[in-house]
């Protein structure tokens, strides 16, 4: 059969760099910013395999297929093997490395429902390991201090080194050997860092690897339409979930209407309501808005800042540090919430990279520190809460460690993925859990406060009134209905 974008003889001269490996391996999480993301650090690898016929080269398409829309991308460093062998030792594992390149380990969510941890479909397809430009040998590279990244469109969304690996390449290669024969030419993809995210159709997709190059392809979608055999492309709340790097914590995805609803409901009786259902202390202590004409609600994308020490510092090499990554890994929707561990001595955040969390689509931005340059946020339509202003840079008192993490911020711990919502009072959390009940009921609470307040204002009593007692009950019902008309 043929007709279709990625329809190719499987020839293995036709192989990107002449490739022709009798498998490619693997890993499922390998850097430590990926399984904190994820929420677990696994004790020892896992692996999966991928067909050779997936492989492709710089330049080639990632063919999306018909009626799916969770298309990701997984920047990684690909080893081939230059020698293989059964049951290699660790200390001679990295010499079995031959080469070194980047790859694109291409996974299409909307089919992984069916496959389990297996990947078949979801990252077995024609095209959906794009491996180069070249191959550098492994050995005029320092393969423990590799840095790599990925952007899209230009914009850096991944960034991780080797150092950061929770299985060094000598492990992964001595593990897989213990139980199979390694061969020359086999390639092994050694795990994605953080923030692997969905594609859209002409988005240009780079991992670079500094020293080896830059491999680049774009993303089309396929022409012909998948024939109804097998698993279609299905998405649920959780394969969504999965698919924007949401970890246990975050394994609830809060639908669109029951945020919306939230939008028309003030923080005074969202604590009510939570306070009814145990949680009593969800409101965030001392921080104000910028822009109190402003709403804010929207999903916790965490970051969390560590006093400085200047050793510390001075280790972190990263193009991005933690802070300027959790910027650009921000999601529409997404409030980038900072704890800044209640300390209002420095800013932690400025217009420019507020400016730049409003355009990636940002809801707003929590801190429970100092805001930098704050009379050009309060500009922006960009709903920000913070402590108190403060010129000074972040670096005065402050190191961004880590993203997607549970934080405490203004004395309340927020989780990722929980709800905040934000008014002219102030700003509070909600468990993703409780936001649909809470959203429902704080509605009806509003509804009965409007009721008595209108009687109040008449100069009824509050008492049968607030809270609405069994006696106007029926008042009530009646009331509403007129209202509705």
């Amino acid at each position: 059969m043929s007709g279709g974008l990625y329809d190719r003889a499987v020839d293995p001269v036709a192989r990107p760099l002449g490739l022709n490996p009798s498998k490619i391996v693997a890993v499922h999480l390998n850097y430590r910013s990926r399984a904190e993301e994820r929420g677990r650090m696994p004790s020892a690898p896992s692996y999966f395999f991928k067909p050779p016929s997936s492989l492709s080269g710089d330049g080639d398409p990632i063919v999306r297929p018909p009626g799916c829309e969770l298309l990701c991308y997984e920047g990684e460093i690909a080893l081939v093997l230059g020698k293989g062998g059964r049951r290699i030792p660790v200390d001679e594992a990295e010499s079995c490395i031959g080469w070194v390149a980047a790859a694109n380990d291409v996974v299409v969510y909307d089919l992984r429902w069916a496959d389990a941890g297996s990947n078949v479909r979801a990252k077995g397809q024609d095209g959906f390991t794009p491996i180069g430009p070249r191959l550098v040998p492994a050995d005029v590279l320092d393969l423990g201090d590799l840095t790599l990244r990925t952007r899209v469109n230009g914009e850096i969304v991944q960034e991780g080194n080797t150092g950061e690996l929770i299985f060094p390449f000598a492990t992964l290669i001595a593990d897989l050997s213990r139980l199979m024969t390694l061969e020359p030419g086999d390639v092994i993809l050694t795990g994605t860092p953080a923030n692997s995210r969905p594609l859209a159709v002409g988005d240009v997709v780079e991992v670079e690897v500094e020293g080896v190059g830059t491999l680049r392809n774009s993303v089309v979608e396929d022409d012909v339409p998948l024939d109804p055999i097998g698993a279609m492309p299905k998405v649920s709340p959780e394969v969504r979930a999965a698919a924007l790097g949401v970890s246990a914590p975050r394994a609830h995805v809060v639908p669109a209407e029951t945020l919306e609803a939230l939008r028309g409901i003030a923080t005074a009786t969202l604590t009510t309501q939570l306070q009814r259902r145990g949680i009593r202390n969800p409101f965030m202590a001392g921080l104000r808005p910028t822009r109190p004409d402003l709403r804010l609600v929207g999903i916790a994308h965490t970051l969390r800042y560590v006093p400085v020490r200047e050793d510390v510092v001075a280790a972190d090499k990263a193009e991005l540090n933690a802070q300027k990554a959790a910027v650009e890994s921000l999601s529409p929707g997404e409030v980038l919430v900072i704890d800044a561990r209640n300390e209002p001595g420095a800013g932690t955040i400025g217009d420019i990279l507020a400016l730049r969390a409003l355009r990636r689509g940002a809801a707003g931005i929590v801190t429970d520190g100092g805001l930098r340059d704050s009379p050009a946020v309060a500009k922006l339509d960009l709903p920000t809460y913070f402590r108190a202003p403060h010129a000074s840079v972040l670096g005065l008192l402050h190191f961004p460690l880590e993203s997607n993490v549970a934080v405490s911020c203004g004395g309340v711990l927020v989780l990722p993925g929980d709800v905040i919502v934000g008014d002219a009072e102030g700003v509070m959390v909600i468990p993703a859990q409780l936001a649909e009940e809470v959203a429902r009921d704080a509605a009806e609470q509003e509804l009965a406060e409007e009721f008595a307040y209108e009687r109040v204002g008449k100069g009824e009593s509050v008492r049968g009134l607030f809270p609405l007692g069994e006696e106007r009950r029926a008042e009530f019902e009646e009331w509403r209905k007129k209202r509705r008309r």
